[in-house]
C-alpha cells in the first residue's frame, strides 16, 4: 500500500521503445508527440515519476510530461507530496547521499532517525501551506496541481499533515506492525523465522529477487525497519505510514498499519543497478545488500535531477554487507517532546523540472474511468496500474487511452502467492487486454519467462485477435532475459538426446548381462 512492488521505470523510455519512436532533435514533430498524459494508477509511491524526470536529460526528444497520479487515500498523496519535494529538494539543503538516506528512511522504515523525523515534520507544514495558500504553491512548487481533488480530499491532506507533527499524538508502529504479523501468521507466530526464511528463499529469490539479503529480509519482517545503517539508531515512529485519519476532537481516530509486511520496500529501487559488480553472488551470498542497491540507485537518481548530467558512483560509498551479520540493538523508545517549532524550514522552491506538471487526481475519478466516463475520453498516452487495481480493470477503461497509447500492468510476480494464483492473475489480464484490442509489445509466448510488468500497446485499429509479428530483436530481448533468469532452455534441450543414448546403452548391456547369465544356467 505505501510501496510497489515492481522497479522504478522511465515511462517516457517504455513509450519511444514500444512504438519505435526516433529519439533525436533531427525527428519529424509529426513523429514525436508534442505533449504526453500519463496516468499512474495506485502506484503507490512517485518511483516512476523520479525515474523519468531524472532522465529526462538523456533523450534527445523531451515533449511536454503531464502526470496524473491517482491513489485510494489521502494518506498516500500526502505521503507521495513528501516523497518528491524531499527527491526534488534544492542541493543547498543536503548533500547526494544525506538526501538518499533520509529518503529510504522515510520510504520504508517503521522508525525513523530523529533527524528523519525533524524534516517529516518540517516538510509537512510547508506542504500545507502549499495546498492551502496559492500564492505560496506557485512560489515553491509551480509543476504541482490539486485542482481535480475533491474539498474532501484535500481536508484529508490537511488532516495527514497535522498528524505528522510530533505534539499530535503517538503512533504506535511496532505495536501496530507486531499485531499484523500474529494475525498473518497465527500458530506459526512462535516460529516466525522459519516462515520468513521460506517466503525468501522459496518465493521471493525465484522471482527476481535474488538481490534481498536474508539478514535485512527478517529484520524488516519482525520490526518493518527495512534500510539499516551501523552508524544510525531508529527511534521515531514513522508517521506517513498511518492510514484512515479522522479527526476526533483534538486527537486521530486511525487503522493503524494497514501495508504490506511480506515483500518490503526493496522492489522500487534494489533490485536493479546499472553496475553489474553489485549483483556479484558466491554461493548463494551476495556481495551487496538490496539497501546497498537501493542507496546507490538513489543517488544516481538524486544526481540527475541537481545537475542534468552522467553520474559516476564512487565505490567507496557503497559497503559490502551482503554477506556479514550485522548486530542489531534493542529498538529504543521514541519521544517526540524534543522537537520544537524553532526547527529548520524547509520551504525553499523545489528543483525547476521544465515543462512538467503533477496533477493529483480524486480517488474517485477511477470508478469513471471503469464505466467509461466521457470526460477521459481519448486523454492519456501512458497508463500504468498497479496489481491491486485490477479489479478496476474493464474494456471500458479502456477509452481513455489515446489511439496510439502504452498501457503497463503490474504483476503479482513479488508477492509471496501461489505461482498459480500468480499464472491465473496474467492470464486474465491478457484476457482483458487481449478483448479491449490492445496488443503485447513483446512475446509473451516465446518463453517461459517470469514477468514483472505486462507492456501492450493500443494502436490505431488495433486487433488484440489478429496475429502478433514481433521484430528478431524483441525476440533475442526474450532470449537475454531468459538467460538472467536462468532457463538454459538451448542447452537442455541439446543435452537430452545424450542422456538418452546413454541409457539405452546401459539398457543394452544389462540386457547382454542378462542373456548370457541365463545361457550358463542352462548348460548346468
Amino acid at each position: 500500500m505505501f510501496w510497489g512492488l515492481s522497479s522504478a521505470l522511465d515511462l517516457y523510455q517504455e513509450y519511444i521503445k514500444a512504438f519505435k519512436l526516433p529519439d533525436d532533435d533531427k525527428a519529424d514533430a509529426e513523429e514525436q508527440p508534442a505533449a504526453l498524459n500519463i496516468l499512474i494508477c495506485g502506484g503507490a509511491d512517485p518511483r516512476h515519476v523520479i525515474r523519468t524526470l531524472a532522465k529526462r536529460y538523456t533523450h534527445g526528444c523531451k515533449p511536454k510530461l503531464n502526470f496524473y497520479l491517482l491513489d485510494g487515500c489521502a494518506e498516500i498523496m500526502a505521503r507521495n507530496m513528501l516523497l518528491l519535494g524531499l527527491a526534488l529538494e534544492p542541493p543547498e539543503s543536503f548533500s547526494l547521499v544525506c538526501k538518499a538516506h533520509l529518503f529510504m528512511d522515510i520510504y520504508g522504515n517503521s522508525l525513523l532517525r530523529p533527524s528523519s523525523h525533524h524534516y517529516m515534520a518540517a516538510k509537512a507544514r510547508t506542504l500545507l501551506r502549499i495546498i492551502c495558500t496559492e500564492d505560496v504553491r506557485q512560489n515553491v512548487v509551480p509543476m504541482l496541481n490539486i485542482d481535480a481533488l475533491k474539498y474532501k480530499e484535500r481536508d484529508g491532506l490537511e488532516t495527514a499533515f497535522t498528524f505528522w507533527q510530533p505534539k499530535e499524538q503517538a503512533f504506535e508502529i511496532q505495536r501496530f506492525w507486531e499485531q499484523r504479523v500474529r494475525a498473518l501468521l497465527g500458530p506459526r507466530y512462535d516460529h516466525r523465522e522459519g516462515a520468513f526464511d521460506w517466503d525468501l528463499s522459496m518465493t521471493l529469490k525465484d522471482r527476481e529477487a535474488q538481490q534481498i539479503c536474508s539478514q535485512e529480509y527478517r529484520y524488516w519482517r519482525e520490526t518493518g525497519v527495512a534500510f539499516v545503517f551501523p552508524e544510525y539508531e531508529h527511534c521515531k515512529p514513522n508517521k506517513t505510514l498511518a492510514a484512515g485519519l479522522v479527526r476526533n476532537g483534538r486527537n486521530f481516530v486511525h487503522r493503524g498499519y494497514v501495508g504490506d509486511i511480506q515483500t518490503g520496500p526493496f522492489c522500487g529501487f534494489g533490485l536493479r543497478s546499472s553496475e553489474e559488480r553489485m549483483h556479484n553472488s558466491v554461493h548463494g551470498e551476495n556481495d551487496y545488500r538490496a539497501t546497498d542497491v537501493t542507496e546507490r540507485n538513489l543517488l544516481e537518481l538524486f544526481h540527475e535531477l541537481q545537475t542534468q548530467s552522467v553520474y559516476e558512483h564512487d565505490k567507496t560509498l557503497s559497503r559490502r554487507y551482503g554477506s556479514t551479520k550485522l548486530l542489531m540493538t534493542p529498538l529504543l523508545s521514541h519521544n517526540e517532546s524534543d522537537v520544537t517549532e524553532s526547527q529548520q524550514c524547509y520551504n525553499k522552491p523545489w528543483i525547476p523540472v521544465p515543462d512538467v506538471q503533477i496533477h493529483f487526481v480524486s480517488s474517485m475519478d477511477i470508478l469513471d474511468m471503469q464505466k467509461g466516463c466521457s470526460r477521459w475520453d481519448d486523454h492519456f498516452d501512458i497508463a500504468f496500474m498497479a496489481y491491486n487495481y485490477f479489479s478496476f480493470l474493464s474494456k471500458e477503461f479502456f477509452r481513455a487511452l489515446h489511439e496510439k497509447a502504452l498501457f503497463i500492468m503490474e504483476t503479482k510476480l513479488l508477492t509471496v502467492e501461489r505461482k498459480e494464483q500468480v499464472k491465473k492473475f496474467e492470464s486474465n489480464v491478457k484476457d482483458i487486454l487481449k478483448e479491449a484490442g490492445l496488443r503485447p509489445c513483446i512475446n509473451y509466448q516465446a518463453i517461459n519467462a517470469k514477468n514483472m510488468f505486462l507492456k501492450y500497446k493500443k494502436t490505431l485499429g488495433g486487433d488484440g485477435d489478429a496475429e502478433d509479428k514481433f521484430s528478431d530483436e524483441d525476440n533475442d530481448t526474450n532470449e537475454e532475459e531468459a538467460n538472467e533468469l536462468g532457463l538454459y532452455i538451448t542447452e537442455i534441450e541439446e543435452s537430452q538426446p545424450e542422456d538418452i543414448q546413454i541409457k539405452q546403452q546401459i539398457e543394452v548391456r544389462e540386457g547382454d548381462a542378462e542373456t548370457e547369465c541365463n545361457d550358463a544356467l542352462a548348460q548346468d
